[in-house]
């Protein structure tokens, strides 16, 4: 079992990478933003409550991204065999909430890839996103708030994994291909 936590600011290339680890090694994939758009786009009680939050660039409470996780891991079987997750998690309390619940389940996070990426280039990447996509969280003004809630929130992980010997900086700028060589090195090394 391998699990990985992809992690880095929003436009890092966290989603691209994912897919390229999950036809590498067979993981199972959790993008809690997938999961959250679904539920959102489905009109569901989970949906409206997640988008409150989301579109005015804030983050989910941890009690209820714990909660969705602990039930989309037991849902599917193939999660057994090793999970990425994306976007999860996104604060020291919910990392040390992974950290309990994958215990309650005899596993743990294995290595935590962090793509490290220029401010400038984040910005650039996301805009460009929401004209492709048309993703109504990447424009400048919502951009600007998630930037700041990943170096107020999410960025003081990169320390917490570090202490426990499990942070791997990873070079995000380049080519998806050598980006991903750089992935595969590291999870060599496991």
């Amino acid at each position: 079992m391998l699990n990985v936590v992809i992690f880095g600011a929003p436009g890092s290339g966290k989603g691209t990478q994912s897919e390229r680890i999950i036809e590498e090694y067979g993981l199972f994939h959790i993008s809690t933003g997938d999961v959250l758009r679904e539920q959102i786009a489905r009109g569901t009680e989970l949906g409206k409550t997640a988008d409150s939050y989301i579109s005015k660039g804030q983050l989910i409470p941890d009690e209820l991204m714990v909660n969705i996780l602990a039930h989309v891991l037991d849902s599917h079987e193939e999660s057994k065999k090793g999970v990425i997750f994306d976007g999860f998690p996104r604060t020291i309390a919910q990392a040390e909430a992974l950290t309990r619940m994958l215990a309650e389940r005899n596993a743990q996070v294995d290595v935590v890839l962090g793509l490290e990426v220029e401010e400038k280039e984040l910005i650039d990447r996301l805009l460009k996103r929401g004209q492709v996509s048309g993703r109504s969280d990447d424009n400048m003004e919502t951009i600007q708030k998630r930037l700041d809630v990943y170096h107020n929130q999410t960025k003081p992980l990169k320390d917490f994994y570090q202490k426990e010997k499990k942070y791997r900086a990873i070079q995000g700028m380049g080519s998806v291909d050598d980006i991903f060589e750089s992935i595969k090195s590291v999870i060599s090394e496991l």
